[in-house]
């Protein structure tokens, strides 16, 4: 009600970013790269299979669903575990 729907993601985001990261640093122990590559994988797949059936399917957003801020958080799904699985990996 305080935000339009359109900005929503966008004010979501930093959100989501910090509590990834928080997930990733605190709670994620192992110094394998290929461990985080999997992470990257599987939440990606997570987050783009529940999107479609959760979101897309069950509400049928009327302007659609896939606009920059959806693509973004795809990628930064992919992308912050292999940031941290590689610094963790340099820290070694």
């Amino acid at each position: 009600m305080i935000v339009p729907q359109s900005l929503l993601g966008w004010i979501i985001m930093p959100v989501g970013i910090v509590l990834t990261l928080w997930v990733l640093l605190k709670k994620i122990r192992t110094g394998s790269l290929r461990y985080y590559l999997l992470l990257a994988i599987i939440w990606t797949l997570i987050a783009i299979v529940f999107d479609y059936f959760f979101l897309v399917k069950a509400f049928k957003p009327a302007d659609g669903y896939y606009k920059l801020d959806v693509y973004l958080y795809y990628v930064l799904t992919f992308v912050l575990p292999l940031i941290v699985g590689w610094r963790n990996k340099t820290q070694i």
